[in-house]
């Protein structure tokens, strides 16, 4: 099993300050998050850093997860009830489902923004509403700039680290948009948080051991999501305790061994093959990986709310 993953390069302090210093011009924060790992991209400093400035959370990427798990984790996002979930006058949190590629949810945030700037008092409520957006890499934030800014403002990619500084950005509505670049937080205590955080690229691959990353992720699906791996690779069917490796000829023992004969399997099918016949197991790692991030195996949360 991968442990430690840890990625906290210099510019994540420098965001961190840039939060600390300018969250008391903004009216309103939004905290982006990746809808497949609601709880790991949720960085724990920044409820220290936000405190109890008004939040709305937008839970990005909704078109890679599970659709009930999307409406599931909206319910859950949104504190109190009622009346008391939507009055902008009490710092509260509220959720919103987002599609940045498409524009799925941005009506609703839109709608949320306007009554937390209706609800301003005294010399700021003559002032245009200021906020900020916040979440860690690669969780969507540029592509969600760009729907609300109606062009393309903000550069966006696949991989984390392209937002790189601040900038202020003016929505279609007339308010103005702090935008920061992804911010981690130096320790995970949680080591699958980390994980996860690696299988949705929001840290970088190339500090990470690709193959061993792939089997981890092999593992999670093949307890989560069994048949979606099984029909995306064409396998007849996915090895686990007591079958014999496809590599070794030994009985599989562990998770691990099960991983690496899966994996096996899936580099066979996708022709994955290096001279001497040998498995190239950092190509198919990486076209797991790809695969998944871009939802080809299918439509995946790996967290979901507690009952």
């Amino acid at each position: 099993m991968i442990e430690n993953i840890n990625w906290y390069p210099g510019h994540m302090k420098k965001t961190r300050e840039l939060i600390q210093n300018n969250i008391k011009m903004v009216d309103a924060v939004i905290e982006v998050i990746d809808a497949r790992i609601p709880v790991s991209s949720r960085n724990p400093i920044i409820d220290d850093l936000v405190s109890t400035k008004p939040r709305i959370i937008a839970i990005n990427k909704s078109d890679l997860a599970d659709d009930e798990a999307n409406r599931l984790w909206k319910e859950k996002l949104t504190s109190g009830s009622g009346e008391a979930a939507e009055d902008a006058k009490s710092g509260g949190t509220r959720a919103v489902i987002m599609n940045s590629m498409t524009g799925e949810g941005t009506k609703p945030l839109f709608s949320m923004l306007e009554k937390i700037a209706a609800a301003r008092t005294g010399s700021s409520a003559m002032k245009p509403c200021r906020l900020m957006i916040v979440g860690v890499p690669n969780c969507g934030k540029s592509s969600l700039i760009n729907r609300m800014t109606g062009h393309k403002s903000t550069k966006t990619g696949d991989r984390p680290g392209v937002t790189k500084g601040k900038q202020w950005l003016t929505l279609e509505n007339g308010m103005q948009l702090l935008d920061t670049p992804g911010i981690l937080w130096p320790k995970f205590e949680d080591p699958n948080v980390g994980i996860n955080l690696a299988f949705c690229g929001s840290i970088k691959d190339e500090i990470l051991d690709v193959p061993t990353l792939a089997m981890e992720l092999i593992k999670v699906l093949t307890q989560r999501y069994p048949e979606l791996l099984r029909e995306r690779y064409k396998l007849d069917a996915l090895l686990g305790e007591g079958d014999l490796s496809p590599e070794t000829g030994y009985p599989i023992e562990t998770d691990a061994d099960a991983a690496l004969a899966n994996m096996h399997q899936m580099a066979l099918k996708r022709g994955c093959i290096l001279p001497g016949k040998r498995i190239d197991y950092e190509r198919m790692g990486r076209l797991l990986l790809d695969e998944f991030r871009a939802a080809k195996i299918g439509r995946i949360t790996l967290e979901w709310p507690e009952a």
